[in-house]
């Protein structure tokens, strides 16, 4: 699967093989939604608090006796039917992160790449630097037409194209190994650099070397 490779500046820069089990799967709308869905159960905070009757402030001393006062019995002014009293099954912290099999999230992942492949919103990146001018970087940015667009890189980020890109609205980058379902699905174009492919070769365990040929 060979696509060409370009440069920030638009200018071709050879070819790349891209392997067919990471760029060229059956895109799975299924697995991606429920890889999306378990990303974002992990990302809620859960520190929503509601306190219950053992824990409002308040005496525990019975209101008034149980019979002869023509008024409903009642054992506690920290009953939820009373002013300042507690919660009835309030919210608790708690997580909201649940188990996903490791091969649903490789095969989410996978389908994430195929369909941007697909769609023709992959970009193939000789490198991704910059001198940490955003300035410059906008105009590049603007040059190749990317209004929402996520960067994949390497191991290591460039630290000046890092932070040339963190002012630019619609442009986020990250390194091979953070690469997710959700962020690739939400921007609009997906560029990944040379080093990418390989990272994400190497750790989705692709059959098929990313093999590299000189224009």
């Amino acid at each position: 699967m060979k696509t060409t490779v370009i440069t920030l500046a638009n200018q071709p820069a050879g070819e790349l093989d891209l392997p067919e089990a990471l760029f060229g799967a059956e895109p799975r709308a299924d697995i991606m939604a429920r890889v999306v869905h378990w990303q974002l159960a992990k990302r809620r905070a859960g520190t929503h608090k509601a306190k219950g009757m053992g824990e409002v402030s308040g005496t525990t001393k019975k209101p008034y006796k149980q019979k002869g006062t023509g008024r409903a019995r009642q054992g506690s002014l920290r009953s939820p039917q009373f002013r300042k009293g507690g919660v009835v099954h309030g919210p608790v912290v708690r997580d909201h992160g649940y188990a996903l099999p490791k091969k649903v999230r490789r095969l989410g992942l996978i389908s994430a790449l195929s369909q941007k492949a697909r769609e023709g919103k992959l970009v193939v990146l000789e490198a991704a630097a910059a001198d940490g001018r955003t300035a410059a970087l906008r105009k590049q940015v603007a040059a190749l037409g990317w209004r929402s667009a996520l960067v994949i890189d390497g191991a290591e980020l460039d630290p000046g194209f890092t932070r040339a890109a963190r002012n630019i609205p619609g442009l986020d980058v990250l390194p091979a190994i953070g690469a997710n379902v959700y962020d690739i699905l939400r921007h609009d174009v997906l560029a990944v650099t040379r080093a990418a492919v390989a990272g994400l070769a190497q750790r989705l365990g692709a059959s098929e070397s990313a093999g590299e040929k000189a224009a």
